[in-house]
């Protein structure tokens, strides 16, 4: 038997089948039986859209920020303009010491130093030679261009270079808090190593930086860390750039230089010293006075050199000069490390610069001969080694100080 068929519409058409669902019935559970209604959102609910509503405190309009004063905004930007310039000075500093440090001879395993100068106080040599480019020399002491880079660089004299020796040799202690100055006079005799007895400035000539190092650990029984050749128009940009140095010379001195090029005549006292006459206080050995001045020994060469030192330091952190080196920061930090070339890189110098700041002055202390050769070389006795090295370093050397061969 068939099944009725569905009933069609007038337009023929079937309606539609109702769906097949179940209903289900939900009851609260037992605990909800339990509570109270909580009805606290509802009257919430109502509240709100009753007609005398307040708006939500974040709903609420705010009154528009006050704008800030025009000399509140300049002035931030003025500190910004200062903190990009102190960090343009200080990317010149870095980046000028790591060129220097790039010049320097292959040092093996000659120095000790370590990149930590500001917590491990360090020994730092400081050379000079007595090589002269044009602009510091007479017309016949002028050297070639490749004889100064070489030089300069702390190697040995090439063959086609007339030999040159080390013209200052000053060491620095510097790092946690201490910054000490010793002098060794030029002309004090050494034993250098695979030489016979010399001046200890010939080691330099026999085998540039690396010879001068050793020479100087076996003399003083002390470690070398880091060794710094000065750069003598470097120096005298950067003397320059500072504004020149003050020294308070304790006598009158006039000297004659390079066979008359420069001269200096400078009466006893406080001089503002520009980088030309800097360089030849440093280099000044001779009295062209006359009598009753200093006598131009190296004793009193290396003073002269120590006095420009402090001058330069004095220069720098004189809280008088904090505007002048401020808007002279970046050329004072690229022209601080050409100054010389040193071992000491982009790590290392900044810590020497602060090192100088904060270490104080020790005054100056040089080598003091007991007497002379018939030669005329400086005779230092053991006694004289150890108490210098010991307030140099504050304690014992590492090693014993040979000191200048007996006599």
């Amino acid at each position: 038997m068939e099944a009725n068929p569905a009933p069609v519409s007038a337009e023929g058409e079937q309606p539609p089948e109702h769906p097949d669902y179940k209903v289900y019935k939900s009851r609260p559970g037992l605990l909800s039986r339990l509570r109270a209604p909580d009805l606290s959102k509802l009257r919430e609910r109502a509240r709100r859209k009753g007609p005398d509503r307040k708006p939500p405190e974040k709903e609420r309009e705010k009154p528009p920020p006050a704008e800030r004063p025009l000399w509140r905004r300049a002035l931030k930007w003025v500190g910004i303009a200062a903190l990009a310039w102190i960090a343009i000075s200080f990317v010149a500093f870095e980046v000028s010491s790591q060129i220097q440090k790039s010049k320097l001879t292959d040092m093996g395993n000659t120095l000790h130093g370590n990149p930590f100068l500001a917590v491990s106080p360090q020994t730092i040599l400081v050379i000079g030679t007595d090589i002269r480019s044009g602009q510091f020399a007479g017309p016949d002491e002028a050297a070639s261009k490749s004889c100064l880079e070489a030089a300069g660089s702390g190697e040995a004299p090439p063959s086609n270079c007339t030999p040159y020796r080390s013209d200052t040799l000053m060491l620095i202690r510097a790092g946690r808090g201490t910054f000490r100055k010793l002098s060794i006079p030029r002309d004090t005799l050494a034993n250098i190593p695979g030489q016979a007895e010399n001046k200890i400035n010939s080691a330099y000539a026999f085998g540039g930086a690396k010879l001068t190092v050793r020479t100087i650990e076996d003399f003083l029984g002390i470690n070398v860390d880091q060794v710094a050749i000065v750069d003598f128009d470097g120096f005298r940009k950067f003397i320059d750039t500072i504004g020149g140095v003050k020294v308070d010379l304790p006598t009158k001195v006039c000297s004659t230089v390079s066979g008359g090029a420069f001269n200096l005549k400078l009466s006893k006292g406080e001089h503002t010293l520009n980088g030309f006459q800097a360089i030849t206080l440093a280099r000044t050995r001779e009295n062209t006075c006359g009598s009753g001045q200093f006598t131009g020994t190296d004793l009193e060469r290396t003073q002269f050199q120590q006095l420009i030192l402090d001058g330069i330091k004095g220069r720098l952190t004189s809280p008088l000069r904090l505007p002048y080196n401020f808007i002279k920061g970046p050329f004072i930090g690229w022209n601080a490390p050409k100054a010389m070339v040193s071992s000491m890189g982009a790590w290392t110098m900044p810590q020497l610069m602060f090192a100088a700041v904060i270490g104080g002055s020790s005054g100056t202390d040089v080598l003091k001969p007991s007497g002379t050769t018939p030669a005329g070389n400086l005779i230092i006795p053991q006694d004289e080694c150890q108490r210098a090295v010991k307030k140099f370093l504050g304690g014992d050397p590492p090693h014993t100080p040979v000191c200048s061969p007996p006599s």
